[in-house]
């Protein structure tokens, strides 16, 4: 529910701040006053219409705030949005602000961050709705008619069990237009991926082979310089080299005179040991090193083979993938998907099958949501004329038009193939006819005024339960009423009070005594500009204002205001 308002140089406002209880709230006032100025302020902070010619003159910015108590009904979804958003603030509440700039500016923001016009409608249409002189109507916004319906319809089961065969359904007819789209390509696909295919595997690749084949290339690349090399290091090793000994002559030569040593000292046995091992490591480094001297061979050929194999790897890389294994992998890849080709037809037939078992399902699925959409929409027809009558509409008549559209690729229903949506098969459309004799019509064709808002008012009090909206805004509902039709209207707002917040505008004392907060819109001039002032009425106060509404404040009328007031609460607390 809407708990503070505060509005800052907007049209002829100052500065106004407002707190609002639950229940039924009236606002009255003298015409001129504000009242509907404030409504204004409302919608704008929604996410209406605004420009700046409401933008106080003399001021640069128009601002609105307000801060709403979210209602357990639409918490979740308010809250799905903040999430989505980043906008998470306090739970349990959320904080709307708007400012218009003379220059022309908009801002907007929830929670404090700037946010777009369009997040703030989208936000703000789940939190009031504004009856009467604007546009921001749920019940005018077709699209809404199916959810109203089926909410008073109570079917959310039977509509579940629908949109799970057309959420299986629709991901079925997606996986059969990519079969059948390759269809369309078979003949081209097969004969590229046969290609793919068959040049990877006429390469014979192996995981490692492209290491193995650079190292070898490097090798024949440099086989003369790696022949001189080993050849110098065996010379060192076990020839003689300009009358100089080589190591393994030293070596031995030490490990005879270290055997003398160690008979005379037998402490020198772990040295003697250690040049033993040594020798026999250089021993088996020598004969190491010749067998890869003998091993080095200059072979051009080999080296050209190499190469053209390193080139072939290298072409496929820059084709299926920047490794062998890749390579591999894209011919795995390949092989599949030529697979599911060359199975095509068969899987189109099968899911051809299926589609046809799913469409059936979803037929009878479908035919028992509209059955049980069009016993509920009668009901909730009788229902609203009689709320109809009770307002002085007697004669007044409201009915639905349920249509279905064929499709040659719907659902079978009574012969014909439907056309469906996540859904139902059912478009809905709500109708009346004000005033017997003038023929049902679309509920958005329907004259504004005070015809409208009691028609409004009789659709709110049915659709009651099935209306998430917390707080609910009838601005002069009672244009073209009289005092007893007035009561009867604010018997009606205040028991449709008791599952939303509902604020009205009002000009009827009749009306307005059933309000459990009475808020006075007043008109001031002050140095020469006008201002709106406002205050909430305590029980003593209200009667003047009242008998200030049947006329003047007169003996008469005080007691008259009295009378109403005692009638009123009579009324609030008797059984319902």
């Amino acid at each position: 529910m809407l708990s503070e308002l505060q509005i800052r140089d907007f049209a002829i406002i100052d500065n106004l701040a407002l707190n609002f209880n639950a229940g039924f709230i009236v606002l009255t006032g003298e015409t001129g006053a504000g009242k509907s100025i404030i409504i204004d302020a409302v919608e704008m902070l929604l996410g209406g219409r605004a420009d700046t010619s409401l933008v106080r003159t003399g001021a640069e910015v128009a601002f609105v705030e307000g801060t709403f108590q979210l209602e357990a009904s639409i918490q979740p979804s308010v809250e799905a949005i903040l999430e989505r958003e980043d906008l998470q603030a306090e739970p349990g509440s959320v904080h709307l602000s708007r400012e218009i700039r003379r220059e022309g500016r908009n801002i907007c923001r929830v929670n404090g961050r700037v946010v777009t016009l369009a997040l703030l409608s989208e936000i703000g249409e789940r939190l009031i709705d504004v009856h009467g002189q604007s546009e921001h109507l749920s019940l005018l916004r077709v699209r809404e008619h199916l959810t109203l319906l089926d909410r008073y319809a109570n079917v959310d089961q039977v509509k579940q069990e629908f949109t799970a065969l057309y959420m299986r359904l629709t991901a079925l007819r997606r996986e059969l237009a990519l079969l059948r789209e390759k269809e369309v390509n078979a003949a081209r696909q097969i004969e590229f991926l046969t290609y793919q295919i068959n040049e990877i595997e006429a390469a014979a690749l192996k995981p490692d082979e492209e290491q193995a084949l650079l190292e070898e290339r490097t090798r024949l690349a440099n086989a003369e310089r790696l022949a001189q090399l080993s050849e110098q290091a065996l010379a060192f090793l076990d020839n003689d080299i300009d009358t100089q000994a080589s190591a393994l002559d030293l070596t031995g030569r030490s490990f005879e005179l270290l055997g003398q040593l160690k008979g005379i000292d037998e402490s020198l046995q772990d040295a003697v040991d250690r040049s033993q091992s040594v020798q026999d490591q250089l021993v088996d480094l020598v004969r190491e090193l010749r067998r890869y001297r003998d091993s080095v061979e200059f072979n051009p050929q080999r080296l050209e083979q190499v190469e053209e194999r390193l080139n072939l790897i290298q072409d496929l890389k820059r084709k299926y993938g920047d490794s062998v294994e890749a390579i591999l992998s894209s011919a795995q890849m390949a092989q599949t998907e030529l697979d599911q080709i060359s199975h095509a037809e068969e899987q189109v037939e099968k899911l051809i099958q299926q589609e046809a078992v799913l469409l059936k399902d979803l037929g009878n699925s479908g035919a028992l949501l509209s059955q049980k959409r069009r016993e509920a929409a009668e009901e909730l027809g009788r229902s609203i004329e009689q709320e109809l009558g009770d307002l002085k509409m007697a004669g007044a008549q409201f009915g639905f038009n349920l249509t279905w559209r064929d499709d040659p690729d719907g659902a079978p229903v009574e012969n014909r193939r439907l056309a469906f949506t996540e859904r139902g098969f059912d478009q809905l459309e709500f109708l009346v006819a004000p005033n017997p004799g003038e023929g049902l019509k679309p509920l958005v064709k329907i004259a504004s005024g005070g015809e409208t808002s009691r028609l409004m008012l009789g659709l709110k009090g049915v659709l009651a339960k099935a209306d998430q909206t917390p707080t609910l805004i009838f601005d002069e509902i009672d244009q073209g009423i009289g005092g007893r039709v007035g009561a009867i209207v604010g018997e009606k707002l205040w028991r449709l009070a008791a599952s939303h917040q509902v604020l009205c505008i009002t000009h009827l004392p009749q009306l307005a005594a059933y309000g459990d907060q009475h808020i006075k819109v007043e008109k001031l001039i002050e140095g020469g500009r006008t201002l709106t002032r406002t205050r909430s009425l305590n029980p003593e106060d209200r009667i003047p204002e009242m008998a200030t509404m049947l006329g003047d404040v007169s003996d008469a009328n005080l007691e008259s205001a009295t009378d109403l007031l005692h009638s009123a609460n009579a009324f609030k607390q008797s059984p319902a």
